[in-house]
């Protein structure tokens, strides 16, 4: 069995630098080149139709549960701001990182730093952490966004459900940051000159921050609390479901994201929820391709990738039994069939990671 180091300063880290394992050749589905500069185009209006009717049930959500509180009957419109806050906000947090999501910059830069607020998430070490997730998907040591480790932390998701570890974590590394202080790990991947501005967006947050505290403990009330900053927690749940499905289960040290991501179809209010970041395998291997031409793009290749889980529930119903077994072996994990027409997995490429497949 192989012990895993998931530490960015490990030795799982340096080891993936030496054999070549970093910032690697990906395999990618050939698609003609006419036919990806169309599916690469961005534009504003999906993304401000899509932002309008956020922020627009956000405020009606969150309206209504101000004038209901303290009622009970105020506690169904907090769920849904909170999943709006918490979760919706992670998908447009990752979209606007990348710059894809409106064709304006402006607009990408305003709604990414939005989200990386709600979600504890300092824009500048996030924007450089998911660099690395994109380069280095699923390499053990060198992939700080891997949450599925092996064997699986099984208590560690059931937490982050109700955001209390990834949130906790969050406002503890802006509390760190905003004192002038940078953690090793990020400072493994941020490169020197944007230190200074992860201090400077720590600081502003612990302002408004305190300002919340300060208006709740005025009040007399947690209701400021629940507009801004709890949200984080009772809202995380389907940013946790639905992120648990991208890589679990499925092959680590691989340079293949058809053996490392999955694919799932949803229904269409978690689509909305989730920015079709449910096109997984799709979005990985093609990232600059905006999220609303992500269907699209799965038509386009879809006979070269396994095939797509037909649920959120069936897809779980593959997972689970994938992370009990690793509980006791953590090498194992799930290899997914290909269709007769598509190319096939480079074994010669990944042979220690395909040593141990599921049966």
């Amino acid at each position: 069995m192989t012990h895993r180091d998931y530490s960015m300063l490990g030795t799982d880290g340096q080891r993936a630098v030496e054999t070549g394992l970093a910032a690697a050749e990906w395999y990618h589905t050939e698609v003609p080149r006419k036919e990806m500069k169309v599916l690469m185009q961005r534009a504003d209006q999906p993304a401000i139709r899509d932002t309008l009717l956020l922020f627009g049930c956000m405020i009606v959500f969150a309206g209504i549960g101000i004038v209901l509180w303290p009622s009970w009957a105020s506690a169904p419109f907090w769920l849904a701001y909170g999943v709006l806050y918490g979760s919706a906000m992670d998908a447009r947090w990752h979209e606007c990182g990348h710059g894809t999501a409106f064709k304006t910059r402006w607009m990408n830069d305003w709604l990414y730093q939005v989200a990386s607020f709600c979600m504890v998430r300092n824009p500048v070490t996030w924007r450089w952490s998911h660099a690395r997730h994109h380069t280095d998907t699923i390499i053990v040591g060198r992939d700080p966004e891997i949450v599925a480790m092996r064997p699986p932390a099984l208590l560690r998701i059931v937490l982050n459900v109700f955001g209390i570890l990834d949130a906790w974590n969050g406002w503890g590394r802006m509390l760190l940051n905003a004192s002038g202080r940078i953690h090793p790990e990020e400072a493994s991947y941020i490169p020197e000159q944007e230190l200074p501005k992860v201090i400077r967006t720590a600081r502003v947050w612990v302002a408004i921050y305190a300002a919340t505290l300060a208006l709740s403990l005025a009040l007399g009330s947690i209701l400021p609390l629940m507009v801004i900053g709890l949200p984080r927690l009772y809202g995380a749940w389907h940013h946790v479901m639905t992120g648990v499905l991208q890589h679990a289960g499925l092959a680590d040290n691989v340079t293949d994201h058809r053996l490392n991501s999955r694919t799932v179809y949803m229904n269409p209010v978690s689509r909305f929820i989730y920015w079709n970041m449910n096109y997984h395998v799709e979005h990985h291997m093609f990232p600059m391709v905006p999220y609303h031409r992500l269907p699209d793009l799965h038509a386009a290749i879809r006979h070269d990738l396994p095939a797509p889980s037909p649920s959120i529930l069936a897809a779980y119903a593959e997972v689970i039994p994938v992370l009990r077994r690793q509980l006791r072996h953590e090498d194992y994990f799930l290899k997914r069939d290909l269709p007769p027409q598509a190319r096939p997995y480079r074994e010669d490429l990944h042979a220690a990671a395909l040593g141990v497949p599921a049966e």
